[in-house]
């Protein structure tokens, strides 16, 4: 996945999927000076599920109202165009330094956030947040891009290599993004995801699995039916959704982080610079990390990992979710950082290059 595009797929298939009033959070004291804030975020991202927002009313008399975006270049045009109007907003930590380069976000006020205590510190630490020795998000939610395979019948996926291996002809699934391809072609060549200097060594690498390629998916939707349908047997794929298919459709799906790692994908929560009504904001971020929340949020519809241990260690054991976000795989991941345009735009050329090739 691209993460913004996995997010897409989840917030039209379980947005609004939780009931309400599951619980009441436990928040600090009730914001004197605001009873309204409003987030931006992908639509039926976590942050507007309506149990969320009642319990949230409830235990603190903030109302919580959104906007959404449906592309991140369009959430940082919506914060640079609209001064005042949002309080919370959701960013790929890819973006974040951009966004505070602009002066669009506030520092993170880890002090106002007690449940920040429980953030893995490689997550609230993590560069990507950083900028000018001070952190500019509370990380959220994490996943990963890796390998979905068939239970029961690919049993030695422990390397990229695999869809190159001949004894997978015509059973491989790519995903059309070009960040994630590109991505494994660096993973495979021992490379940078975020900048590969072999470019042509990239390309080459992905052109090699042609002969078991079946078929090119872009939503988690297509890739359920595919799948389904015995399609294919290995594939890149998103450890949200593989926790998804396995509990929503049953499907026999394995999610496996190789030897050369996988990629990673990290959101944080940011109270943007022309918010006035900072105190009310970082309430309401603390209760998205609060374990009380998520663990209804991944237990009822399913969700992306926890940036919180606590959280995550809440979670039944037997939880797929839990079982697929190993805390020890955090440290074999190379996490999706900035890119310059004429570097996103490098791999949006050779991917088309990649696909026009597998064609012929």
């Amino acid at each position: 996945m691209t993460a913004h595009l996995s997010r897409r797929t989840f917030h039209a298939v379980f947005g609004g999927a939780l009931g309400t009033g599951l619980f009441a959070v436990a928040a600090p004291r009730r914001a004197a000076a605001a009873t309204e804030i409003t987030v931006l975020n992908w639509k039926g991202y976590g942050t507007d599920e309506p149990f969320a927002l009642k319990d949230f009313a409830a235990a603190t008399g903030i109302t919580v109202k959104h906007d959404y975006f449906n592309a991140e270049a369009e959430m940082l045009t919506k914060l640079r165009t609209n001064p005042g109007a949002y309080d919370v907003v959701l960013i790929n930590s890819a973006r974040t330094q951009q966004a505070q380069a602009e002066g669009l976000i506030d520092p993170a006020d880890f002090s106002k956030v007690p449940n920040s205590k429980d953030l893995a510190a490689a997550l609230k630490n993590h560069p990507n947040l950083q900028a000018a020795g001070k952190p500019y998000g509370v990380a959220w939610v994490w996943g990963m891009n890796s390998l979905g395979i068939r239970h029961g019948k690919v049993e030695d996926a422990q390397s990229w290599e695999i869809f190159t291996d001949p004894k997978y002809k015509g059973r491989l699934a790519l995903f059309d993004d070009s960040i994630t391809e590109i991505g494994i072609g660096a993973l495979i060549t021992g490379q940078d995801i975020n900048n590969p200097k072999d470019l042509k060594a990239v390309g080459d690498a992905l052109k090699a699995m042609k002969t078991n390629l079946k078929l090119i998916w872009s939503s988690e939707d297509e890739w359920n039916k595919a799948f389904a349908a015995d399609a294919f047997d290995i594939s890149v794929y998103w450890s949200g959704a593989a926790a998804r298919s396995v509990k929503l459709h049953n499907l026999p799906v394995d999610f496996v982080v190789p030897k050369e790692g996988a990629i990673g994908w990290l959101d944080s929560l940011s109270v943007p610079a022309s918010s006035t009504k900072k105190e009310a904001a970082l309430q309401f971020i603390n209760y998205m990390i609060d374990p009380k929340f998520y663990v209804a949020w991944a237990t009822q519809a399913g969700a992306p990992a926890s940036a919180n241990t606590a959280a995550m260690e809440q979670l039944p054991a037997d939880d797929l979710n839990r079982r697929i976000h190993k805390s020890e795989y955090l440290s074999k991941l190379q996490f999706m950082s900035a890119l310059p345009d004429e570097r996103r735009q490098a791999f949006n050329d050779i991917w088309e290059e990649t696909k026009a090739f597998y064609a012929k």
